[in-house]
């Protein structure tokens, strides 16, 4: 397994993925997604393989609301690409699979 973990340093989802990682003694990376983001084909994979930009989005988030207003998905990509706090927390990719917070039922099936 191949697992990366980019999450929020304050984001106790987050703490509690790495916490399960740790637990079950799985090497993992983890990505502090406001100092260092996510690059635009990282963004697109995770994208194709949780359905959409839109499961991405952190509702809550300070600028959530403006991206409905941008006009096409490469417009939206770019803001998020720009402004990583849009993102819920934690995304955990393995390979070409990913999963938007906490998921350890569907993690336990990459094993």
């Amino acid at each position: 397994m191949n697992i990366q973990i980019f999450g929020k340093s304050k984001c106790f989802d987050t703490k509690k993925a790495e916490r399960w990682f740790k637990e079950r003694r799985i090497k993992f990376q983890s990505v502090d997604l406001v100092k260092y983001g996510m690059s635009a084909g990282e963004l697109n994979s995770v994208c194709r393989a949780v359905g959409g930009l839109d499961s991405l989005i952190d509702s809550k988030a300070k600028n959530a609301a403006m991206l409905k207003y941008l006009a096409n998905d490469e417009d939206k990509i770019q803001h998020v690409l720009d402004d990583p706090k849009l993102l819920l927390t934690p995304i955990v990719r393995n390979g070409k699979q990913a999963t938007v917070g906490y998921k350890p039922d569907v993690w336990e099936s990459w094993e």
